[in-house]
């Protein structure tokens, strides 16, 4: 007979976050799970003998584990611990307050009328290239994706309270460094966005000799941004060195910022110090606002238009290499297990880089499109058979009808899918026109994010139903960087007046959710650098390596081709003899659909295994609750980054979502709704119910009684899941 269930939770995310408690709770039991946990002084509130309402400290608290606690979990496995979140809205009025880590009740605030205004009213939502960088960044923790760096060095004397206040300067005059995300009101809404009065500069000085300057580029782009307190999406570390010279980095996250910004605020950041931090005029404008106004007036109907006409064929090869049907970081003969991403270089020298341009120039392109007709070799050399290539090319997203657009600093940068077919026959010349005339046509959609050019296009016949095309696996960009500056801007003899002198800006690309990211710059001598970035669980460190060089090697030999009469095939016979290089496919991370949601926007049910579950401990579920939502589960065994990968789709949808399962997923879904929550999302609720263990239960499934406490649980959360 099934063990009689004594407790069902539902968790609701705060602050404050608080625990609904159905069953008998007795003073001891209640005493006990608290003795397990770090010390705190929750609040209990008594409706009925059977119906308590716990509210707990703010995170990071774990919440999650006392739901496992109270409903009887036998042996939970080691603590999730999430994010710390804000005890309350901070305060962001003040630069005193807001430095104190949103603490709502800091000293400084008393003095401050005000100071406890509640967020700017009606936030806008973020446009659709955020809100997809954020699911990307949500999804993959630990991977530190869509984090870039910007870093410089500062030669000669540096005065701290100067550099400090222009910082200052730059916040109070930037709308974006003062922008952060704001709660959504109900469930199943996405992130908004909103700009407050006031941000504090995150900067940090380290002396000399206190850091390493690699594990300083590491460590800051593996840090957790808190985006929803304003001036956190840009963060600065000064390093210095011997003999006067400093290292100024610039760490940001491309939901707010890109490559073209951080360079525009290097600018300003220099007038701004030799203006001693004074005030530089009024706001810079447009700023991120007024590119959200202009992207919200657009007419999409002509570029829903242009992407059902122009998506790729199904089956288009997207990446240069063979399937491996063997991941990268499982081979047993690899040594080591390689996670996380890689970063590999090549570099043409600055006569080979002139070539290539006056090459490409003769042919009427460009060095990026000569750069992605290599890359269309490549993709076809290693997938023959396939109809066609395609990849993502990446643009600034400031080639809109946005006056000033191109000195606005904010997250423009997008990347448009380009397709082409190859025939091994067809002029070299053809194949780099074609594609010259694809990336110009598809320019006058830049605003369109990645996403939205996905679901737009075709959807490929392998994929039934309403599934979009899926989006290239790899992406080209070639840096684009703001115009220079006047030819009489006195900035830099200004700055040298003083005996400084700043040397040449490097980017560091960020790590995005594509398997494969190949990003061209010049450097300060001329020279082409190429850089790949590349999932290790996708691509080994040896077919990375050989998949740029490859790509070095057509850019340096193509311009060398006599006359206009080389062909595809000549160009692909300069790679004869080079290996193919190997891509594993994906994992699949998806949710098992239990039963289908009954009408379109009921939103999403996602039971998570609790430790050593059985694969079908929650199939009884699927009869037990009557509910509309779509009834899903994770097959386990399962951990964080699985449970948010697949439900990226259900977030994507902007429907309610609702966690659940028995006693012991508490802290895995604690952990789940509080990283969705950090990104922007409406924190989903949390319903636990009884334990998975059994007595005397022949099949080792659950009982009745705990299907059926979980079952209600679940139907007492989603009465105020479900929206108005």
């Amino acid at each position: 007979m099934a063990r009689t269930v004594a407790m069902t939770v539902v968790l609701t995310p705060g602050p404050p976050t608080s625990l609904d408690l159905h069953g008998s709770l007795t003073p001891a039991a209640l005493t006990a799970a608290l003795a397990s946990l770090p010390p705190c002084t929750p609040t209990l509130h008594r409706h009925t003998d059977h119906h308590h309402t716990l509210t707990l400290p703010p995170p990071p608290f774990p919440a999650g584990r006392l739901s496992d606690l109270l409903t009887g979990a036998a042996a939970a496995d080691a603590e999730h611990r999430p994010t710390r979140e804000p005890a309350g809205t901070p305060c962001t009025r003040h630069p005193e307050c807001a430095r104190h880590h949103g603490r709502a009740t800091h000293p400084a605030c008393a003095t401050h009328p005000g100071c406890a205004a509640a967020e700017p009213e009606r936030p806008p939502p973020t446009t659709p290239l955020q809100r997809e960088i954020l699911l990307d960044a949500m999804t993959h923790p630990g991977a530190g994706l869509h984090v870039e760096q910007l870093h410089w060095r500062w030669y000669g004397p540096l005065d701290a309270r100067r550099f400090t206040a222009a910082w200052q300067t730059l916040h109070a005059g930037e709308a974006v460094l003062r922008t952060a995300l704001a709660p959504p009101a109900a469930p199943g809404t996405g992130p908004l966005i909103a700009v407050h009065p006031h941000a504090a500069a995150e900067l940090e000085r380290h002396p000399r000799g206190s850091e390493d300057w690699h594990a300083l580029l590491l460590s800051e782009r593996m840090r957790e941004f808190d985006l929803h307190r304003p001036g956190t999406a840009l963060r600065i570390a000064l390093l210095e060195e011997p003999g006067q010279v400093f290292r100024i980095l610039l760490t940001y996250h491309q939901a707010f910022l890109d490559g073209w910004s951080a360079r525009l605020l290097q600018r300003t950041l220099h007038r701004a110090y030799l203006a001693d931090g004074r005030p530089l005029g009024s706001e810079r404008r447009p700023d991120i606002r007024d590119h959200m106004h202009w992207l919200a007036r657009r007419d999409q109907a002509p570029a829903r238009v242009f992407w059902a006409r122009s998506g790729a064929p199904a089956g288009a090869a997207s990446l240069p290499g063979r399937p491996d049907p063997t991941r990268p970081d499982r081979q047993p003969t690899a040594g080591p297990r390689r996670r996380g991403h890689g970063r590999t270089r090549q570099r043409l020298t600055p006569h080979e880089a002139l070539r290539l341009r006056h090459w490409a120039a003769d042919r009427g392109a460009t060095e990026s499109t000569a750069l992605h007709t290599a890359w269309a070799l490549q993709l076809h050399r290693a997938n023959p058979t396939a109809p066609a290539v395609a990849f993502a090319a990446a643009v600034s997203g400031r080639g809109i009808a946005l006056p000033g657009a191109d000195r606005l600093p904010g997250p423009l940068r997008g990347a448009l899918p380009l397709h082409v077919r190859i025939d091994p026959a067809t002029p070299l010349t053809r194949l780099l026109t074609t594609l010259a005339g694809q990336a110009l046509e598809a320019a006058s959609h830049e605003w369109v994010s990645p996403g939205q050019a996905a679901r737009w296009s075709p959807p490929a016949t392998d994929h039934p139903g309403p599934a979009p095309h899926p989006a290239p696996d790899s992406l080209i960009a070639f840096e684009a960087t703001p115009p220079p500056g006047p030819a009489d801007d006195p900035v830099h003899t200004e700055l040298a007046t003083e005996g400084v002198r700043v040397g040449p800006a490097e980017t560091i690309a960020a790590h995005t959710a594509r398997p494969l990211t190949v990003t061209a710059h010049h450097d300060a001598a001329g020279a082409l650098v190429l850089t790949c970035v590349y999932d290790r669980t996708r691509i080994t460190d040896p077919d990375a390596a050989e998949t740029l060089a490859q790509t070095a090697l057509l850019l340096r030999e193509l311009p060398r081709a006599p006359g206009t009469a080389t062909t595809v095939a000549d160009a692909l016979a300069l790679l004869d003899g080079s290996p193919v290089p190997r891509v594993a496919a994906p994992t699949a991370r998806t949710l098992r659909i239990l039963r289908a949601a009954s009408r379109t926007g009921a939103g999403t049910i996602c039971l998570v295994p609790p430790p050593d579950a059985p694969p079908g401990c929650y199939d009884a579920l699927a009869t037990a609750y009557a509910g509309p939502q779509a009834l899903t589960t994770v097959p386990p065994p399962a951990d964080a980054r699985t449970v948010l990968a697949a439900l990226r789709p259900a977030l994507a949808r902007g429907e309610p979502l609702l966690l659940g399962g028995f006693s012991g997923a508490g802290s895995l879904a604690c952990a789940v709704a509080e990283r969705i929550a950090s990104h922007g999302w409406h924190p989903p609720q949390v319903a636990i119910g009884g334990a998975l263990t059994t007595e005397g239960d022949g099949d080792g499934g659950p009982g009745p009684d705990p299907v059926r406490a979980l079952a209600r649980t679940l139907e007492t959360a989603a009465a105020t899941t479900a929206r108005p």
